[in-house]
């Protein structure tokens, strides 16, 4: 069975974003791969996180996933710190990948912005940790964002170099998922940039742990433009909010933006916004109620989380071991080598 990897940084609340771009695909996979769901909690302190808050943040997004349904007792969930494989691999890979690689990397240059002089080492390496996250367990397909492409060409680099540094066909390539509608969706108070939660206003986003009352509001708030909705999908260009509420509704009722158009276009925003406002909230409120239920235990999501990197590191170790005897590390008890 093929082997997926994938990744979700523990900072803030997740949102409906995560969930139709991510999570609810994650789940979905569960049936055809081996899947390891880590929180990723080593690039979250790329940039500083409170100590509290990063703890209770790493079990708030591992109540999220289980409440959307990852199988935590089929497959690994756990939080990446508790596997120092991770890291390990990642100073290996500082050493295959080259400088020239990491500076085309548009990502960093968006988070550091103009002050790029006092962004962290960990920061512009980055990239060089996603890589081992994923190669640690020898994965072959990573379900991704349009925005996490370059790093997993970036990872594909490295593990080729890798190969043909030491002469060997031992990291596989790498295969992207990108899964249904709506993989990219948009901040509902700007269609141009991608929601997130990082953005100040909680107008921006549906969070995975509003009620059903915020849903509706922040729907029937979100911005719109004053025509029509349009009847086909060619329809779009320099309307970036009408493509953005009509994709959240075709991934939240499973369906394709052409028919989304094809029984909506024509009408006006509000009544739309008034069925798409119930359609998220019938799905995500079961969501945030199970979440609650979770989160009141916080002992059981720890040992959930602990049970996930035992079984993580199951899969790392003798692969971690293999790097080693590749590279030319000494270990106690290790044969003789290449």
């Amino acid at each position: 069975m093929a082997r997926i990897f994938s990744g979700v940084q523990p900072t803030g609340d997740l949102h409906l974003g995560n969930y139709l771009g991510a999570i609810r695909n994650w789940v979905r996979l569960q049936a055809d791969y081996e899947c390891l769901f880590c929180i990723v909690d080593l690039h979250a302190i790329t940039v500083w996180q409170d100590p509290k808050e990063l703890k209770a943040n790493t079990r708030s997004v591992a109540a999220a996933l289980l409440a959307a349904g990852v199988d935590a007792e089929r497959h690994a969930l756990f939080n990446q710190s508790q596997v120092s494989g991770h890291a390990e691999l990642a100073w290996i890979f500082n050493c295959v990948a080259r400088l020239g690689w990491l500076n085309r990397m548009t990502q960093f240059k968006e988070k550091a912005g103009k002050n790029r002089e006092n962004a962290s080492v960990g920061l512009y390496a980055y990239p060089n940790l996603m890589a081992a996250d994923i190669l640690l367990y020898k994965a072959t397909h990573v379900p991704v964002g349009d925005d996490q492409k370059q790093h997993l060409e970036l990872a594909r680099d490295i593990a080729q170099k890798f190969n043909n540094d030491f002469g060997v066909d031992f990291f596989p390539a790498i295969e992207p998922l990108i899964l249904g509608a709506a993989t990219r969706v948009m901040s509902l108070r700007d269609g141009s940039v991608k929601m997130s939660k990082s953005e100040p206003s909680e107008m921006s986003r549906i969070n995975l742990t509003d009620d059903a009352d915020a849903i509706a509001r922040k729907v029937q708030k979100a911005k719109t433009d004053p025509h029509p909705l349009p009847s086909a999908p060619n329809e779009f260009k320099d309307r970036p909010e009408a493509a953005n509420l009509m994709g959240i509704y075709a991934a939240l009722a499973d369906t394709d933006i052409g028919a989304v158009c094809a029984r909506f276009g024509g009408k006006q925003f509000s009544a739309f916004k008034r069925e798409l406002a119930e359609l998220a909230v019938a799905t995500l409120t079961p969501i945030r109620d199970e979440m609650a239920r979770l989160e009141a235990d916080p002992a059981e999501i720890d040992r959930v989380l602990a049970a996930g990197a035992k079984r993580a590191r199951a899969i790392a170790e003798p692969i971690l071991a293999e790097v080693h005897d590749i590279v030319g590390f000494l270990r106690a008890g290790a044969p003789g080598g290449r």
